[in-house]
C-alpha cells in the first residue's frame, strides 16, 4: 500500500469543516490503496475556535497520527487565552481600539497567519517522516494558509516528491481580508507567498469550480494541474438516524453568523408570514453576532426564535434532521460565487428543503439545483424568500439521490486517490 503524508493543522479535537474534510477522506483512502500518515499540531500547543471530542471516534484505526509542538502566536494578540476568534479577528463583536490593534497585528506581523508558529516544528517532523517512510506524496491543506509554506519548503528540499496543495478557501481574496488592515509591504508578501505555492505545487485541489478559476487568474497555466474535490457528507453519519418532521414549521441554521451574513430580508419574510398566520419557529445553532441577532429579533418575536451556542457534530446533524427547512447563508462578498460551505453537503444529505441566501449563479446555488435539494434567493428579496418558504411548506422537495451521492466522502476519497496517483 502506497503511503501519503497529509499535513493539516486542523484535526480532532478541533471542530469544523476544515477538520472534517481530511478526517473523512483519510477514513476511506485505505479502501483505495493508500496508507495516510497525518502530521498535525498537538492540541496542548494550540487553540481552536471550537472543539468536538466526538470527532475523535472518526479517526480510522489504520491511520497514524503524529503531533508536534507549536508556538501559539495568538496568545500575543488576544486577551482571551481560552478562545481563538474566527475569521482572523474580523468577526469580533467589539470594534474598539483593541480589536483594531488585533486585526492590524494579525494582518502585518503574522503573514500569512498566526498559525505559522507551527511551521518549523512541522517541517522538521515532516522531513523525518519523508526519509524514514520513503514518502513520495505530500498533501498540505489550508486554511491556515501558512501550512502551504511547509509544503513549499519540503518541495525545495525534496524535489522528487509530488506535492499536492489543497486550498479550501480563498487566500488573499477571503471575504474578511480587507478587515486585516494590511500595509502595502505585508500585502505584497502575502500575495508573493500565494503565487509561490500556486507555481511550485505539482497538483492543486480546490473545493469548487469558481475557486479554481479565481486561483488560475493569479498564475498562468495552473488550470492544467488544478482539480476540484468539493466537501461532502459521510453516509455513515446518517446510518440509523430518522428524519422527523416537527409539529411546528421549523427553519434551522447551523454555524456562525457575522456581519457578512445579511439576515434582514429573511427576517422580514418570516415576519410577514407570521403576521399572515403561519406558525414558524426559527432555530439558530451556533454563535450569532449581536447586530444580526438584534435585526432578527426586531422583526421576529423572541417567542418564535431559538438561539443555541456551538454544539458538536452529532447534535448538529440531529437538529438538521428535525427541521422543516434548512437555511444556508453565503457571505455577502465580491467572491461569494466561489463559496461552498461545509454544511451545504450535510444539508443535502439530510434531504430537507434548503433555502439559500446568496448569488443565484454561485457554486452553492448550482449544486442545490442539480441535486433537487434547494433554491436560492437574493439576500434582500423578501418576496422570493417568502415564495420559496411557502412552496416548501406546501410541496416540499424531490431530492435526486443519485446526484447527492456524488458528494459522499467515500466517492470523494476515491477521486483523491486517483488524483494523487
Amino acid at each position: 500500500m502506497d503511503k501519503v503524508l497529509i499535513i493539516t493543522y486542523y484535526w480532532p479535537p478541533g471542530a469544523g469543516a476544515g477538520v472534517q474534510r481530511w478526517l473523512k477522506i483519510t477514513k476511506y483512502l485505505p479502501q483505495f490503496g493508500w496508507e495516510p500518515i497525518i502530521l498535525t499540531v498537538d492540541p496542548e500547543y494550540s487553540q481552536y475556535p471550537a472543539t468536538d471530542e466526538t470527532l475523535l471516534n472518526d479517526i480510522h484505526s489504520s491511520v497514524r497520527v503524529i503531533k508536534t509542538k507549536a508556538k501559539n502566536y495568538f496568545k500575543l494578540v488576544s486577551r482571551d487565552r481560552t478562545r481563538i476568534p474566527s475569521a482572523g479577528f474580523a468577526n469580533e463583536e467589539n470594534k474598539g481600539i483593541w480589536t483594531y490593534f488585533m486585526r492590524f497585528a494579525r494582518g502585518n506581523f503574522f503573514i500569512p497567519d498566526p498559525r505559522r508558529g507551527w511551521n518549523s516544528y512541522a517541517f522538521r517532523e515532516a522531513c523525518n517522516i519523508i526519509e524514514k517512510e520513503k514518502i513520495k506524496r505530500v498533501i498540505t491543506t489550508s486554511p491556515p494558509h501558512s501550512s502551504q509554506l511547509i509544503g513549499l519548503k519540503l518541495k525545495k528540499k525534496y524535489p522528487h516528491i509530488k506535492w499536492i496543495s489543497d486550498i479550501r478557501d480563498p487566500w488573499t481574496d477571503i471575504y474578511y481580508y480587507k478587515e486585516l488592515l494590511h500595509t502595502p509591504p505585508a500585502l505584497m508578501l502575502d500575495r508573493h507567498y500565494e503565487k509561490c505555492v500556486l507555481k511550485k505545487a505539482d497538483i492543486i485541489i480546490t473545493v469548487g469550480d469558481r475557486l479554481g478559476i479565481m486561483l488560475a487568474g493569479k498564475v498562468k497555466g495552473i488550470e492544467k494541474k488544478t482539480y476540484v474535490i468539493p466537501n461532502g457528507y459521510d453516509e455513515e453519519d446518517f446510518i440509523g438516524r430518522q428524519q422527523n418532521q416537527p409539529e411546528k414549521i421549523t427553519i434551522t441554521y447551523t454555524g456562525s453568523i457575522s456581519s457578512a451574513y445579511p439576515v434582514e430580508g429573511f427576517a422580514k419574510a418570516v415576519k410577514g408570514m407570521i403576521d399572515a398566520g403561519t406558525d414558524i419557529h426559527l432555530r439558530f445553532v451556533g454563535p450569532v453576532a449581536a447586530k444580526e441577532k438584534k435585526i432578527i429579533l426586531s422583526y421576529v418575536p423572541d417567542n418564535f426564535t431559538e438561539f443555541l451556542q456551538y454544539v458538536n457534530h452529532d447534535q448538529a446533524l440531529r437538529f438538521m434532521l428535525t427541521s422543516s427547512i434548512l437555511l444556508l447563508i453565503i457571505p455577502d462578498h465580491y467572491g461569494n460565487r466561489a463559496i461552498l460551505t461545509g454544511k451545504l453537503f450535510e444539508y443535502m444529505a439530510a434531504e430537507k428543503p434548503v433555502l439559500c441566501l446568496g448569488p443565484a449563479d454561485g457554486d452553492a446555488a448550482m449544486i442545490l439545483e442539480m441535486t433537487g435539494t434547494g433554491a436560492t434567493a437574493n439576500y434582500y428579496d423578501t418576496e422570493t424568500i417568502t415564495e420559496i418558504i411557502t412552496s416548501y411548506i406546501k410541496t416540499g422537495i424531490t431530492p435526486l439521490r443519485e446526484k447527492i451521492q456524488l458528494f459522499s466522502r467515500r466517492n470523494l476519497a476515491k477521486k483523491v486517490s486517483e488524483i494523487i496517483k
